[in-house]
This record gives structure tokens, sequence and C-alpha cells, in this order.
């Protein structure tokens, strides 16, 4: 029998990093924090981001098959909280953050990370309340260096 409490317990143990990743449909652009996400191949590079199936980013990623993950800085807690809101409920989140458009993929990277990797999408799993999407790395950049920002750091909870 499964002890829940146990298994919240220790999912929540697993540390994660806290990203923005970016989506762009034709004009329609938008971004969400991620935090479950890994590197799941050296060759091809393979990144694996799991997206909450009943977000708007999560139709938009399924229909364009790309995404850009910003790599946060310690201490960009704020930016990472702007990100968690669905669009609907906040408007254009990037309304005053600064972006480029990958020259890959055509989402948005922020400008104030550490930087980016650019995704195609190459396979994907609907299992659950997420959806385990595989990208193909096919762009990368470096802004500068700092240690990346971690969930365990912000306080927030995302896991269990």
């Amino acid at each position: 029998m499964l002890d829940e409490q146990a298994k919240k317990t220790m999912l929540r143990k697993i540390p994660h990093g806290l990203y923005i990743c970016g989506v762009k449909d034709g004009e329609e652009l938008n971004g969400f924090t991620a935090s479950w996400v890994m590197q799941g191949s050296f060759e091809p590079p393979l990144v694996i981001n799991c997206v909450k199936n009943d977000s708007g980013s999560h139709k938009i990623l399924k229909k364009s098959g790309v995404f850009a993950l910003s790599f946060l800085e310690d201490g960009q807690k704020e930016l990472a909280a702007k990100f968690f809101k669905p669009k609907r409920r906040v408007g254009n989140k990037f309304e005053d953050v600064e972006f480029v458009e990958g020259t890959e993929t055509g989402c948005p990277i922020i400008e104030d990370s550490l930087g980016y990797v650019e995704c195609q999408v190459v396979g994907f799993v609907e299992k659950g309340d997420h959806t385990v999407f595989v990208g193909e790395v096919i762009g990368a950049g470096v802004h500068r260096e700092g240690k990346p920002l971690l969930l365990e750091s912000t306080g927030w909870q995302y896991g269990g």
C-alpha cells in the first residue's frame, strides 16, 4: 500500500531548477515557470519538459512543437513568480519583461537570464496531469555566469 505522506515528502526532495518556458504559435506568445525539467540525452541533446495539460501554454506548445527555456539566476524569485499565474488571469506576462524571440524557434527568451536553450519537440507522453515533452536542443546561448535559481531556495513547493 502506498504511503501518501511518504510519497509526497520524498517527491518534494527531488531538486528542481526554475526556468521560464517561452512558447509561440504564429503571433501568440506565452511563457510559464517550469520546474519539471531535465537533460535526457547527450547525443542528440535532449531536454525533458513536463507541462500541465490544462494550461494555455500546453496547447500552444503541442501545436507549434517548439519551446525555449530561459535559465533563471538565484535571486530572480520575483521573475519566476510573475510567470506562475495563467495568462487568462494576468494578461501579457511579457509586457514589462525584456525578451527576444529565439532565432531557431521564435519563442520568447528572457534577456535578464543566465542563458537559454531552444528546443524542437521530438516526442511526448500524455499520461497523468502533465505531458512529458522531449525536446531536441537546436539553439543555445549564454548571457552571463551565475548560480541557477532552485525551487528549494524559494520556499515554494511544486511536487508530491
